[in-house]
């Protein structure tokens, strides 16, 4: 097993590009295959469960080419329908979530689809309710056999509906989305998710020739069309990178430069952490972090303690809020923590009150953190990472505490960070990879 071993207590300097979105990939990418025509596509971060994809897309039949570092051309000219019903199928789509996104696609393509049941995180259960519900409004009907937990799916006869969301899914929204475009008649969903990268995948698909209006709000209008073709496409760079780098640099006391950070795509997040006492400054299209011995959160105006919460675009991610949590353990001053979505994101909170960090789990959504600004600095210990985002917070919290932090099962952060340990080691960072195996306990 893979492990990271840091020294922390070390100020970093430096530039760091984030880089390509992994949300928006899983959609994006999957949309190949509603066109026989050639799809490239830039600023593809490589990373497993993107690479898994891609890999899932080759074995569908999917002509793929890599251009470069970070761009691919995808031709969906022959797909085997076939593949579905083989135990390569099952094994590769059981082990990502993002293989779900497939669907919207193929039933509008080909008018049928397989998928077994996702794997990813263990961050709480995540519904596939809304992506079915939504498929079965626009005529599809699912086949689930619990013995090898699989779903079939027929859509012979997709046509547009009304559709409104009991919850603004991101995934359902896009996957929903890429099975209208094709349907026969106009699709009105309502409840839409408007995230960037969902407003990414409209773009796309109309550069493609699909008609869809409202991109940006959550009331979405699609007409449906009978065939579409090529385009060009660049990922936006990723937001919960840029979050976790401005988390990085507040509790190491560095002075770091994050590139190209597509600032007017960031919504709330750069305010978020100025609520924290964060300084940080836009230049140009870059965010510029000062290195401060202090930051100090914000109260309501009423004096009452700060409350961060997620909520769907343009609240806050709730991929961010793991890094907030752990950004606020150095700072002067209170805040409670409220992760709606996910009912197990914050049971990573006992390692860090292992290494010093003054926090009360109130329940398995809020946290409260009491900030120690920095009167003495969190422990090196060793841990495990339960999920992506809680990692790279634990990460993040090691490379602040003095001593020596081991990161066991690396591999959940490698699933949604590019190359980490070697962009952090160009910023100063003593970070290295080793072979060790996990504590039993």
């Amino acid at each position: 097993m893979n492990a990271f071993e840091i020294t922390g207590g070390i100020k970093l300097k430096g530039e760091i590009t984030p880089q390509g979105a992994k949300n928006e990939a899983l959609q994006i990418l999957s949309a190949v295959l509603l066109t026989e025509q050639k799809i490239t596509i830039s600023n593809i971060p490589d990373i497993k469960d993107v690479n898994k994809l891609i890999e899932l897309l080759g074995d569908l039949g999917v002509k793929v080419e890599r251009i470069n570092k970070d761009t691919y051309t995808f031709e969906a000219k022959n797909i085997d329908l076939n593949f579905f019903e083989s135990d390569t199928f099952k094994a590769k789509g059981g082990g990502l979530r993002g293989s779900i996104m497939i669907v919207g696609p193929l039933l509008a393509r080909f008018g049928k689809a397989a998928i077994p049941k996702p794997g990813g995180d263990k961050i709480g259960r995540r519904r596939l309710d809304t992506h079915f519900i939504g498929f079965e409004k626009l005529g599809a009907k699912f086949i689930y056999d619990s013995k090898k937990a699989f779903f079939n799916v027929d859509a012979t006869d997709l046509k547009g509906a009304y559709i409104l969301l009991d919850e603004a899914s991101v995934t359902g929204t896009a996957n929903i989305v890429m099975a209208a475009v094709l349907a026969k008649g106009t699709t009105t969903i309502y409840n839409a998710a408007c995230e960037p990268y969902l407003q990414q995948l409209c773009k796309m698909l109309n550069r493609m020739g699909a008609k869809i209006s409202g991109i940006g709000s959550n009331l979405l209008t699609i007409e449906g069309v009978k065939v579409l073709g090529g385009t060009e496409h660049r990922m936006l760079p990723d937001m919960i990178e840029i979050g976790s780098f401005i988390g990085m640099a507040a509790m190491t006391e560095s002075e770091i430069t994050i590139k190209n950070v597509s600032y007017d795509e960031l919504g709330v997040i750069p305010e978020v952490f100025k609520k924290l006492g964060i300084k940080l400054e836009r230049r140009g299209d870059d965010i510029y972090v000062p290195s401060q011995k202090h930051y100090e959160i914000d109260t309501f105006i009423d004096g009452s303690i700060l409350t961060i919460a997620d909520s769907p675009w343009p609240g806050f991610t709730p991929d961010l809020l793991s890094i907030v949590l752990v950004v606020a353990t150095q700072a002067k001053g209170n805040v409670l923590i409220h992760q709606k979505m996910f009912e197990s994101r914050l049971f990573f909170v006992d390692k860090l009150i292992d290494m010093g960090a003054q926090i009360i789990l109130c329940d398995p959504h809020r946290a409260t953190v009491n900030g120690i600004d920095k009167k003495y600095k969190l422990r090196g210990i060793s841990m495990t990472s339960p999920d992506i985002r809680a990692g790279v917070s634990l990460l993040i919290a090691a490379l602040s505490a003095e001593g020596k932090s081991t990161i066991y099962n690396i591999e959940q952060i490698e699933r949604g960070y590019q190359d980490i340990d070697t962009r952090l080691r160009a910023l100063g960072a003593q970070i290295k990879r080793v072979n060790a195996d996990a504590p039993s306990h």
